[in-house]
C-alpha cells in the first residue's frame, strides 16, 4: 500500500502539471477550432528562458518566472498577430498546418540557441524530502502540485466570472454572435493564445525543476494532447481531470508493469486507456456532443 500510495503522488504531481498544459489546446481549441501542435515548443522556450535568466544572469528564480511569463505573453501576442491572425476564416486544417510548421521554425531556433545537452536548475526548493507516514515526497513536487492548483483555480475564476473570460467563453461558443455584441474576436484570440504560452510556460519550469532540460522536453506538448483529447478538447474541467488521469496512469504503469517487460508500458497505457474510452466517450469524458441536424 505504501509503495501504491507513493507512486500515486508521484502520478498527481505530474498529472497536474499536464492538466495545466492542457489547458493551452483546450482555449486555442475553444476559441479558434484548431490544434496548436506547438505547444510543447513553446514550453520548451519559456523553461530555457527561465533556466538562462537564473544560471546565466543570476536572477532569483519569481523574478526570473516573472520575466519569463511577461516573455511567453509577448512571444504568444506576436505569434497570434504575425502568423495565426492571417488564417482567421480560413479552413480550420491550414491553421493547424500552420502551428505544426511554427513548431518545426520554433524547434530550429531553439537548438541554435541552446544547443541538444541537458541543462539542470540550480537547487531552488528545499533538498531535505518531506515525509508523511512511510510516503517520502520531494519538495519540488509538493510546491509543483501546490503551485498548478492555484493556477487552476485562478484561471477557472477567471473565465467564469471575469469580462474577459466571459468573452473569451462567448467566443468560443459562437464567434458571429460575440461580434455582433461587440466583442472583439481578434483581441480573445490574442489574449488566447498569450495564456496558452504562459501555461506552458509554467509547466515546462516545474518539469525543469524536475527532470532537467533539454530539446526532448517538447515532446511533452504531443504527450499532453491525449490528456485534452481524454477529458474534452473544449472542456477545461476535462483538462483538469484528464491530466490527473493520465499522470496517475503512467505512474502506476512505470511502477508496476515497467519492471515485467523490461519498460517502455508507462508511455504506453495511457494512450491504451485513452482510446478505449474514446470508443465509447468519443467527445471525451467532459466534451460537448455535437449534433447537427439536415
Amino acid at each position: 500500500m505504501d509503495f501504491f500510495l507513493q507512486l500515486a503522488v508521484s502520478g498527481l504531481v505530474i498529472g497536474s502539471v499536464y492538466s495545466l498544459v492542457a489547458l493551452g489546446f483546450v482555449l486555442i481549441y475553444k476559441s479558434s477550432d484548431a490544434i496548436n501542435m506547438a505547444q510543447g515548443e513553446f514550453l520548451l522556450v519559456g523553461t530555457y528562458i527561465c533556466l538562462t535568466l537564473i544560471t546565466t544572469y543570476n536572477v532569483p528564480f519569481i523574478p526570473a518566472l516573472l520575466l519569463t511569463l511577461v516573455f511567453s505573453a509577448a512571444l504568444g501576442f506576436l505569434i497570434e498577430r504575425l502568423v495565426l491572425r492571417p488564417f482567421i476564416g480560413e479552413p480550420v486544417i491550414s491553421m493547424i498546418m500552420a502551428t505544426i510548421g511554427l513548431a518545426s521554425l520554433m524547434a530550429g531556433i531553439i537548438h541554435v540557441i541552446w544547443g541538444f545537452e541537458t541543462r539542470v536548475y540550480p537547487p531552488i526548493f528545499s533538498q531535505e524530502p518531506i515525509k508523511f507516514g512511510a510516503i517520502v515526497i520531494s519538495p519540488i513536487y509538493l510546491w509543483s502540485l501546490v503551485i498548478v492548483l492555484v493556477l487552476l483555480v485562478l484561471f477557472t475564476l477567471f473565465f467564469k466570472f471575469s469580462k474577459m473570460g466571459v468573452a473569451m467563453r462567448a467566443t468560443a461558443d459562437d464567434q458571429q454572435a460575440a461580434l455582433s455584441m461587440g466583442i472583439s474576436v481578434k483581441a480573445v484570440f490574442a489574449i488566447t493564445w498569450a495564456i496558452s504560452a504562459i501555461v506552458s510556460s509554467v509547466g515546462g519550469v516545474l518539469l525543469g525543476n524536475i527532470n532537467g532540460v533539454n530539446s526532448s522536453l517538447a515532446l511533452i506538448g504531443l504527450k499532453v494532447l491525449p490528456v485534452a483529447l481524454l477529458g474534452g478538447l473544449d472542456s477545461i474541467p476535462g483538462a483538469i481531470v484528464g491530466g490527473f488521469i493520465i499522470g496517475l496512469l503512467e505512474s502506476l504503469a512505470g511502477g508496476y508493469l515497467d519492471p515485467l517487460v523490461g519498460g517502455g508500458l508507462k508511455d504506453v497505457v495511457p494512450f491504451f486507456v485513452l482510446v478505449l474510452i474514446l470508443m465509447f466517450k468519443p467527445y471525451g469524458l467532459f466534451g460537448k456532443r455535437e449534433i447537427e441536424r439536415v
